[in-house]
């Protein structure tokens, strides 16, 4: 069968298939799993001090700052924990997704870095992008549940 009839690409090696078969669904747990922890070290701070960030969330237009701050430390914290261990992956992922996206926009924009400010964040608002579509696969709290969003 050719290429576009199967819609698989045909390997330059294709002994390597069996491998890319087996470790595809392992990758994108470790991206999971990786991308979680990450987004918990980057919000442990915030979760020691949940109105700290009150100013720099004012500073960017979300008022009141007390109410703002707390959820941005919450999202980064918890959301973390819950795309690590893949549970409410999907909305934990979005919620993630839009704090990041709100990030390109402070380093892109806000403190005039433009593209290369902002490159981070923009990776990151696409990772958190890909598991808002993908949710989370059979390595999972959610597959284990048997349910996803």
């Amino acid at each position: 069968m050719s290429e576009l009839a199967t819609n698989h690409p045909r390997l330059i090696i294709p002994s390597l298939g069996s491998i890319y078969a087996a470790l595809g669904e392992s990758a994108e747990t470790i991206l999971r799993v990786a991308a979680g922890l990450l987004l918990v070290t980057h919000g442990y701070g915030k979760i020691l001090n949940p109105f700290g960030a009150s100013g720099m969330v004012e500073s960017l237009g979300f008022y009141p700052g007390v109410f703002w701050s707390p959820l941005l430390a919450a999202t980064e914290f918890f959301g973390g924990i819950l795309i690590a261990i893949g549970l409410f992956t999907r909305p934990a992922a979005f919620a993630a997704m839009i704090v990041l996206a709100v990030t390109v926009y402070f380093h892109g924009i806000v403190q005039a870095e433009g593209l290369m400010g902002a490159e981070k964040s923009i990776l990151w608002t696409l990772i958190m992008f890909y598991f808002v579509i993908r949710g989370a696969n059979s390595h999972s709290v959610d597959a284990r549940l048997g349910r996803q969003f």
